[in-house]
């Protein structure tokens, strides 16, 4: 049987609670055992060494004496005893004979079964064995109380272990219900948006964990096909629309030239044919070349010096200027240091600038290619002095498919600045139109980091 995402994380919750409290468990119960025998290896010593203190001071009646004085009424665990070298008892109390160990051997402590009868052949006992004379001391406790101590320890560990399985269980609750919730916010909002509705997004808390930078970014990825499909519906519009007028020049153009009877009306008739095809030619090449920009991964991005681009740039234009009767200009104001580009779209959006402000901007006579740079941004401007775009009509003019009233009248498709936007937006920056008092300035801006 397979189990749901949230049934395994709630297990995998539970086991790893019980996990840790087990192994704590498991160090606390051997801590506590490690404590309890070190304690009672050092009070054996410690007795041990204090009856052969007796015996060297004062003999076998002196210990004798102090053997008899430490039996205390009800103490049955107390083992204190002189044996001969075959481990018979000759005074004290304890076992009557502890070969059950083996014969006397000095030993400053040990644990075992001491005796051959009952209770002490079945009963483990701490002790040490030290010579005295021809007889040998032994000293010390049988492990009943320890034991008892041991049983209560581990009964009150048992109990922390259930009690922690228990908390384990409802922490695994609790997380399966988060988790769950989480979860299935986000399966809500993917089925919304497959069944049409862009607009839905995942609600974000109050924090930085990984659900939330999930959200952040299937979000931010929403936000990017809403934008698409927003901006696919306008051009499949626009495009319609655009075409229509080409295309319909285009089946008049051709139904003329089959008709004409002349050769030269015909002839004439076809070049204007082709001069329609072209114009629709390049409004298909620059959609590709504007979904081309729109999915290029970042990865072959390069670094790049701007300044030696700008250049490059300046070179194969000024010519083209000077043929037109304009004075070409470049400017580098800073040298900034290299910056991560898409060498070639970054150069076919310069040239654009460049190419609308020879178009609309000739009778200005001069135009500007313009590099600059600030602690955060380099700024990469074209100027010219033409008649420039009105404040009002400079979102149109940056929309695909965008023509202003001024501009109708030349061929084009209104796509120029979206490839321009589309590529600075692959670089994490924009586009702006500014006034340059007269004609425009049209600038790329993009981020340093």
């Amino acid at each position: 049987m397979r189990l749901s995402v949230t049934a395994r994380i709630a297990l995998l919750a539970i086991g790893l609670a019980l996990v840790s409290n087990l192994v704590l468990v498991a160090f606390v119960w051997r801590q506590i055992h490690d404590d309890a025998i070190d304690a009672l290896r050092r009070d054996t010593i410690e007795q041990s060494d204090a009856l052969v203190a007796v015996y060297r001071t004062g003999g076998l009646p002196a210990l004798s004496r102090t053997i008899e004085e430490a039996r205390a009424p009800g103490d049955l665990s107390l083992i204190i005893a002189i044996v001969d070298s075959e481990g018979r008892r000759k005074i004290g109390v304890g076992p009557e004979d502890i070969t059950a160990a083996g014969p006397p051997i000095s030993t400053s402590f040990r644990i075992s079964t001491m005796g051959l009868d009952r209770p002490w052949s079945e009963r483990e006992a701490g002790y040490a064995v030290r010579p005295i004379g021809t007889y040998w001391l032994v000293s010390g406790r049988l492990l009943d109380d320890w034991e008892q101590e041991q049983r209560g320890i581990e009964s009150a560990l048992l109990a922390a272990t259930l009690l922690s399985l228990a908390l384990g269980i409802g922490g695994g609750l609790v997380v399966t219900r988060y988790v769950g919730r989480r979860l299935n916010g986000v399966a809500d909002v993917i089925e919304g948006v497959a069944g049409g509705d862009l607009s839905r997004r995942v609600q974000t808390a109050a924090g930085d964990d990984a659900f939330d930078r999930l959200a952040t970014r299937l979000n931010a990825m929403l936000d990017k096909v809403e934008r698409l499909m927003s901006e696919l519906r306008l051009v499949t519009d626009s495009l319609a629309h655009d075409l229509r007028s080409p295309l319909a020049r285009l089946r008049t153009k051709a139904a003329t030239a089959v008709l004409l009877p002349e050769s030269p009306q015909r002839e004439a008739a076809l070049g204007g044919l082709l001069i329609e095809t072209d114009l629709v030619m390049r409004m298909l090449t620059m959609l590709m070349e504007i979904s081309r920009s729109e999915s290029v991964s970042r990865d072959r991005l390069t670094s790049i010096d701007p300044s030696a681009l700008i250049e490059e740039i300046g070179e194969l234009y000024d010519p083209v200027a000077e043929e037109a009767g304009l004075d070409f200009n470049v400017a580098i104001e800073s040298q900034p240091l290299r910056i991560i580009l898409h060498r070639e779209l970054m150069t076919q959006a310069i040239t654009n600038l460049i190419d609308n402000a020879l178009k609309h901007g000739a009778g200005g006579g001069e135009i500007t290619l313009r590099l600059a740079s600030s602690a955060s941004e380099i700024r990469i401007q074209v100027e010219d002095r033409g008649p420039g775009i009105a404040e009002a009509d400079r979102e149109q003019a940056l929309r695909r498919f965008g023509r202003l009233d001024t501009a109708r009248s030349t061929p084009g498709a209104g796509l120029g600045l979206s490839l321009i936007e589309a590529v600075a937006r692959l670089h994490g920056g924009r586009v702006e139109l500014a006034d340059n008092g007269p004609g425009l300035i049209a600038s790329i801006i993009l981020p340093r980091g």
